[in-house]
């Protein structure tokens, strides 16, 4: 018996597939992280206990502090107040929130001129990329998520505005909101500005210069303070030097699925995984290339301008890459049609092997929300009948525990569940005594 044929219908659906399908399809893939249990890092755990002890909000005019972010912080404390004490709630609206960037990216690309289909595949294997993986799992990315809206309804309103004004007005707009989110919306106009130089369309040149002017106010009151940040961690410490080194580890991270953080790269990939790596992405390229030699062309310059002010920084981040995982998507979309036979056999083997990559970080991600489920409670239950002035609790992993999880789940963390913790607890090495072990699972045994 014949096997059915979809209803015309739906064949119509899937030859041209529409945003809603994109993001339902987004959002249905990253199952993992809406039904995560718990969170990936302290900062999810320090800003629950910022929203609830806080009794304000961020100062919206407080320009003078390093991380500028009223948007993102109060948008954060908001949340937390509403569904920190529900991770799966909470993860759902991040996770619903990328798929909406992922949705919005399909539309670019139908706008641009890219095939429907390529499009929208391309705006998945986005969603699930190492890079979008982590911004819509981590609750701490908040900012990345909202720096990236801004940046692709701009992309958007120039690509279907037939009024110069209006393009630049919404671009300086947008692209301020992104700034009171993140310093990487800094990007935006840099990526405009490669759009408009490619394309020569007097509406990326009013997208450019409305994004400019806006970029242009901020750097006039913020500048002195980014780049003067005593105390601050040496990681957001700018240097040119940084430039290359950052750059090749955007590169080639996104083949190498076993490598979970992008700072990792290089240190603990071998040479034989960043040499499979290399070979990987230079016959990404060179399908790119066969394609059409101006998409490779912008492909990589639009994604370094994506990057931009990262690429100073002393450390590389997945959710970093957020916008520049963007570029490369929709590029490779474009060109999946002009290039030859091998070179789709490249384009859809990066494909893959990034969406195998982002999965293993989904796993992960799933793996210390379950853990910080068990743990962060225990150490509650453990601290709450211990009096404040004790001797801090001296927390041992156990040899199959993973023990880098812990140092992030009681990083400065102030309170949890109204039980304070702080410097209450110290986590000890296999040779020294402890009051309690720590079980990879998360569960506290006493040490008898």
């Amino acid at each position: 018996m014949a096997a059915a044929s979809p209803s015309p219908r739906w064949s119509a659906v899937l030859a041209q597939p529409a945003p809603w399908l994109v993001a339902l399809a987004a959002f249905l893939l990253q199952a993992p992280l809406v039904l995560n249990p718990g969170y990936w890092s302290h900062d999810e755990l320090q800003w629950a206990y910022h929203a609830t002890h806080m009794g304000h909000g961020v100062d919206w005019f407080d320009v003078g502090t390093f991380q500028y972010r009223p948007l993102t912080f109060n948008l954060w404390m908001a949340l937390s107040r509403a569904l920190f004490d529900e991770p799966q709630a909470f993860h759902a609206v991040l996770v619903a929130w990328g798929a909406g960037n992922a949705a919005l990216l399909h539309a670019i690309g139908r706008r641009a001129g890219v095939d429907a289909r390529a499009s929208a595949v391309a705006a998945v294997v986005f969603a699930l990329s190492p890079y979008a993986v982590m911004a819509q799992g981590w609750v701490g990315t908040i900012a990345d998520l909202a720096w990236l809206s801004c940046g692709l309804a701009i992309a958007w309103v120039g690509l279907r505005s037939r009024s110069l004004a209006l393009a630049g007005v919404f671009a300086a707009v947008a692209t301020l909101v992104g700034l009171l989110a993140k310093e990487a919306a800094l990007s935006i106009p840099l990526v405009a500005s490669v759009a408009w130089v490619f394309a020569r369309d007097k509406r990326w040149a009013a997208v450019a210069a409305g994004a400019w002017a806006a970029a242009i106010a901020y750097l006039a009151v913020r500048l002195p303070v980014l780049l003067d940040a005593p105390g601050e961690p040496t990681l957001y410490a700018a240097k040119l030097s940084n430039v290359a080194v950052r750059w090749v580890e955007y590169q080639l991270f996104t083949p190498m699925v076993r490598v979970i953080e992008t700072h990792s790269t290089l240190a603990s990939s071998g040479p034989k995984f960043l040499l499979m790596s290399a070979i990987l992405w230079c016959a990404w390229l060179a399908a790119m290339w066969r394609g059409s030699p101006r998409i490779a062309t912008y492909t990589i310059i639009a994604g370094g301008a994506a990057l931009g002010p990262v690429l100073l920084l002393g450390s590389a981040f997945n959710h970093y890459a957020y916008g520049f995982a963007t570029v490369y998507a929709v590029c490779g979309a474009a060109a999946w049609a002009r290039t030859a036979r091998w070179g789709r056999i490249a384009l859809g083997t990066m494909a893959v092997m990034t969406v195998l990559h982002g999965i293993v970080v989904m796993g992960v991600m799933f793996e210390v929300g379950r853990v910080q489920s068990v743990f962060s409670p225990a150490l509650a239950d453990v601290l709450r009948v211990r009096p404040l002035d004790a001797p801090p609790v001296r927390l041992r992993p156990d040899a199959d525990a993973k023990e880098w999880m812990f140092v992030r789940l009681t990083h400065e963390i102030p309170a949890y569940r109204e039980v304070p913790i702080g410097a209450r607890v110290v986590l000890v090495s296999p040779s020294e005594p402890a009051d309690f072990t720590i079980a990879r699972d998360g569960t506290l045994a006493p040490v008898r």
